[in-house]
């Protein structure tokens, strides 16, 4: 189902009632959890978000995402848990096991094949058709998908083991599992009653008599994305020992030495920012600087690409605990100058941490945006104004050969009026700046209260009411993209500040399609840059269109990123007069 990329309707925070039934609704499908453990999957205070989305088939999703991890999703009202909720409840479901070569079919959108199960000594789990069940590799018991048994477990044993077992529906390393910290599989053991017996010397794997025949081949039916046929995939038997030393296993098996936790990895990656942030990026002219200008602008520009920089995965937790770390170590010195907002007063440049720190290789690297199914770099339209004849002036244009609704550059309305003046001989012979009005001219712009007193207008104020009296379109034309003409003016980029309960303020952005520009996509990098909670809603009295909101005055980020990264020009945004004013320099 998550196989391509899909696509977000959605983004918002869940509401206390919302989170309560979700609580209820997970105690129901999944009556083996205890009070405390669907405590611990639905938190009560943790962010927890709903995202609502459509898989690249059409299927409508909703999705729970918890501490940036989706835990759960939620298809025809029933629930399924995601790997990243199996991993910490790996018996939540049944467990059936397959072989390593078998994982990169089903991350393609293959279902398993009953051929490609390992049966262990103890048997297969059982199951009646429609279970839901998690699927397993050989010497690890963290599942590795989620899918649906297409038969009962006595179905599959007297079918001898062939046929479809189980229609798939999401795997380590689909796009789902991507939208989460893409933290690998951790290594549990499997229960020694469920260890199939290992003739290494003969590389086979010995199981029940009858199923012997079936187990010396594994099957597996994928389908063909493009003409939907569809195909088998044979693969050789594999010994334990040797699918223990497969690469397949070991990157889903990693030794606890040989590799840190995400936690230590996001506290190296925080450090790495920083100190390159401080040696390349803030000047002595920037201090004082604000702590979260700090973060948003700078060190969040300072990481690499394809890695996402979360202080909430750190051990750190808060900007202000890590800044307090880094000023005992006497790289920084972080001060209060206002009340509540921190501010760094001063650096340290010859710090060795900051003078040895080698800077990496500079990688091409460019904001990117979701369009349908696919991510590519963000480029600006280009917009061009255009003017519309209306129905008081085709008189004016209809020698030209234009009519009522022509749309016109503003180059080619200036050639029409100087070529009209000129053939009805209507340039002042006296003075060539001057232009002598007709009836027609006088009808299409002049007031009425004009139409006795003025006779005669320079060209520039000829042509500026001319213009003044065509309708407004515009062209607008995105790289690759055949040009679209529309009525009106576009609407810019609008950005206000609102009040919330408790006198909290709420940046509100909207109109962002106009531009190319993905809101879901916009709202994740605010979420990242600002680190503070974003959503997105229906943009009222708009039809079809969406709004982000983000938590507190988050202005100055926006201007950053719609001028310096999207390079949109400053004429078509709005409200970056109402960005926080920055500390007054003692």
């Amino acid at each position: 189902m998550f196989a391509k990329a899909f696509r977000v309707k959605s983004n918002t925070a869940i509401k206390g009632s919302d989170r309560r039934k979700l609580r209820a609704d997970v105690a129901t499908a999944f009556p083996t959890l205890g009070t405390d453990q669907v405590s611990a999957l639905v938190p009560g205070k943790e962010e927890l978000n709903v995202v609502k989305l459509y898989a690249h088939r059409g299927d409508a999703v909703t999705v729970y995402v918890c501490a940036g991890n989706p835990i759960l999703f939620e298809l025809e009202k029933n629930l399924y848990p995601t790997v990243y909720t199996l991993w910490s409840h790996p018996d939540l479901l049944p467990t059936f096991t397959t072989w390593p070569l078998v994982l990169e079919k089903l991350v393609g959108g293959a279902d398993l094949m009953l051929p490609g199960l390992v049966v262990p000594p103890a048997g297969l789990p059982q199951v009646q058709k429609g279970d839901l069940c998690a699927i397993a590799l050989v010497g690890n018991r963290a599942p590795v998908a989620v899918g649906v048994a297409a038969m009962s477990t006595t179905e599959m044993l007297t079918s001898g083991l062939k046929g479809r077992g189980f229609s798939v529906l999401h795997t380590y390393l689909d796009h789902l599992w991507r939208s989460g910290d893409k933290s690998s599989p951790p290594s549990l053991a499997p229960p020694a009653q469920d260890t199939p017996d290992v003739n290494e010397e003969k590389g086979s794997v010995q199981a029940e008599p009858a199923l012997q025949g079936e187990m010396k081949r594994l099957t597996l039916e994928g389908e063909d994305k493009e003409n939907g046929e569809v195909q088998q995939q044979l693969c050789g038997e594999k010994s334990l020992s040797e699918a223990a030393e497969d690469p397949g296993v070991r990157g889903l098996n990693p030794e606890p030495t040989d590799s840190k936790t995400l936690q230590e990895q996001m506290d190296e990656l925080l450090q790495r920012c920083f100190l390159h942030a401080l040696k390349c990026h803030v000047k002595k002219a920037d201090l004082p600087l604000l702590t979260s200008t700090f973060l948003g602008s700078h060190m969040f520009s300072c990481c690499p690409e394809g890695r996402q920089l979360d202080i909430k995965k750190s051990s750190y937790k808060k900007l202000s605990k890590f800044l307090r770390h880094m000023q005992q170590e006497q790289m920084i010195q972080v001060e209060e100058l206002s009340r509540g907002v921190e501010s760094i007063v001063a650096v340290d440049w010859r710090h060795p941490r900051i003078t040895s720190f080698v800077i990496p290789e500079p990688s091409p690297t460019s904001l990117t945006i979701q369009e349908g199914s696919r991510e590519q770099p963000y480029h600006p339209p280009d917009i061009k104004p255009l003017y519309c004849v209306p129905a008081s002036m085709t008189l004016l244009f209809q020698e030209s050969g234009h009519k009522k609704g022509s749309v016109l550059e503003g180059g080619e309305v200036r050639t029409i009026i100087i070529n009209y003046a000129k053939k009805n001989d209507l340039v002042d012979a006296d003075n060539k700046n001057l232009v002598k009005l007709d009836p027609i001219l006088c009808d299409c712009i002049l007031e009425k209260n004009e139409q006795h007193t003025v006779v005669k207008l320079p060209w520039d104020s000829l042509l500026t009411r001319c213009l003044e009296r065509l309708q407004p379109a515009y062209q607008v034309t995105f790289p690759g993209q055949e040009p679209i003409v529309k009525k009106g003016k576009i609407c810019p980029v609008d950005i206000t500040l609102a009040q919330r309960a408790y006198n909290k303020k709420v940046t509100v952005v909207r109109n962002l399609e106009a531009y190319g520009l993905d809101p879901c996509s916009v709202a994740a990098v605010l979420q990242q840059r600002c680190q503070a909670s974003t959503t997105v809603t229906p943009a009222p009295g708009a039809k079809d269109s969406l709004q982000v909101q983000i938590q507190g005055n988050q202005i100055h980020h926006l201007s950053r990123l719609l001028l310096e990264d999207y390079h949109l020009p400053r004429k078509y945004i709005q409200g970056l007069e109402k960005a926080p004013k920055p500390s007054k320099k003692k």
